[in-house]
């Protein structure tokens, strides 16, 4: 199944963001890949600075459990200088419908 979210960077912070996703720690590869996703991709608009992400996911349960994890936190608390977060730093998101697939 495929999940799609948007999140929104803060202006100015587009470079950081790719430069950090390039340099993406491998115990948080591990836990993406742990929790059931691949085929992970973000989307810039650099119009507005607005994020799109789209990833295949094994379950939304085993998904949804990986936020709760000691790295996953580590790397919410590491991005939050960037992008608009919530008051436990993670990623202020919302989640998108799908409307269209073509294989």
């Amino acid at each position: 199944m495929w999940k799609a979210f948007q999140m929104k960077l803060y202006p100015g912070k587009e470079e950081e963001y790719e430069k950090r996703h390039k340099e993406l720690w491998p115990e948080m590869k591990e836990m993406i890949h742990a929790h059931g996703g691949k085929n992970y991709s973000i989307f810039l608009d650099q119009a507005t600075s607005e994020l799109f992400g789209i990833i295949e996911i094994e379950d939304e349960a085993l998904w949804a459990q990986g936020a709760s994890t000691a790295i996953n936190r580590k790397w919410w608390d590491f991005m939050a200088d960037i992008m608009e977060t919530n008051l436990d730093n993670s990623p202020v998101s919302q989640d998108l419908k799908l409307v269209f697939h073509l294989d």
